[in-house]
């Protein structure tokens, strides 16, 4: 499940639309989307508690075992982070 939209345009001339926030209620885990890649929230996933991640994925078994107030956070974040770049990929400056 995706909320509201933001266009993305890499360097190669590819773009899209994506979701600017996302999660997908999977049978073992939770899973987040994180447009900007979860490399950008390292300081605060170290204090997030239980999960694991991929590239711009954040899996979550169990909602009891992560502090809400930081994956709030990071969510809120990431979405402002996306929605401020006007098409271009990575950290909004």
């Amino acid at each position: 499940m995706g909320f509201d939209s933001y266009h993305y345009r890499y360097e190669s001339g590819r773009e899209g639309d994506m979701a600017a926030a996302g999660f997908s209620p999977r049978s073992r885990e939770l899973t987040v989307y994180l447009a900007d890649g979860v490399e950008t929230y390292r300081d605060e996933l170290a204090r997030l508690g239980r999960h694991r991640t991929g590239k711009a994925c954040l899996y979550i078994r169990r909602l009891a075992d992560v502090d809400l107030e930081v994956l709030r956070d990071v969510l809120g974040r990431s979405y402002a982070n996306v929605t401020a770049q006007d098409g271009r990929m990575g950290r909004a400056t």
